[in-house]
């Protein structure tokens, strides 16, 4: 008799495959309407989240958004300044080409979703009616409405990777923070009761396309590629 597949039991949310409600109680947005000036309180470690994270308070309000390269503790920050200084959250069109940003709205007034990862950031590209172009970390080109904001300068933690990772277990903790499953198994290692790639019968895995709204233990193999087949 056939066993329920790993990510069937992810994404059940059993014991096992939980996350700590506790790393995740930081969430990163600034709100809807903030104006004037903003200081740092604090600089925070979240085990969730890859970055160092400021919390800053605005008009009795108080926010996190991932911290910036070169922060500090007391520090201002503005809303409203239309120059582009370290930690100032403004809107596209306002940011001159060739700046650095991070932590963009996808929609105005969203909070901000993009670039959020340790010693990442975009760069602004150019400004054509309504739309900003953005040059994203992966070097392809993003168009954003112009009132969408963002803060400038470069998110802190660069280097996070540099150090290598000695211990297996120190591997398996930090991924253990975010849910994350880890040693990750091939599928064809595996027996075929618990997987439709197991087995390793000829050492091919079937060619399956899955749905892209195929339910957990379904998603396997190809989601909605876009093709699929030999490069020719």
């Amino acid at each position: 008799m056939g066993k329920r597949l790993i990510v069937q039991a992810r994404g059940k949310g059993s014991h096992t495959y939980r996350v700590k409600k506790k790393a995740f109680r930081f969430k990163l947005q600034y709100p809807k309407q903030i104006s004037g000036e903003g200081t740092i309180i604090k600089l925070l470690n979240s085990p969730a989240h890859t970055a160092p994270l400021a919390k800053i308070n605005c008009n009795k309000e108080s926010f996190y958004i991932p911290a910036f390269k070169g922060m500090i503790e007391g520090e201002k920050i503005n809303f409203d300044n239309p120059k582009p200084e370290k930690g100032n959250i403004m809107k596209l069109q306002d940011i001159p080409p060739k700046t650095n940003i991070y932590n963009i709205e996808s929609r105005p007034g969203d909070g901000g979703v993009f670039i959020k990862s340790a010693g990442n950031c975009a760069m602004i590209n150019k400004l054509m009616g309504d739309s900003v172009f953005v040059i994203m970390p992966s070097k392809k080109e993003r168009k954003f409405h112009k009132n969408c904001r963002a803060v400038i300068g470069i998110i802190a933690g660069a280097g996070r990777l540099d150090k290598p990772i000695l211990k297996a277990g120190k591997k398996y903790h930090m991924q253990r923070a975010k849910n994350k499953l880890w040693p990750r198994t091939s599928a064809v290692k595996m027996n075929a009761v618990d997987h439709p790639f197991g087995s390793g019968r000829a050492k091919n895995p079937k060619s399956k396309v899955a749905k892209r709204n195929a339910p957990p233990g379904k998603r396997i193999g190809l989601i909605r590629p876009r093709r699929t087949g030999k490069k020719r």
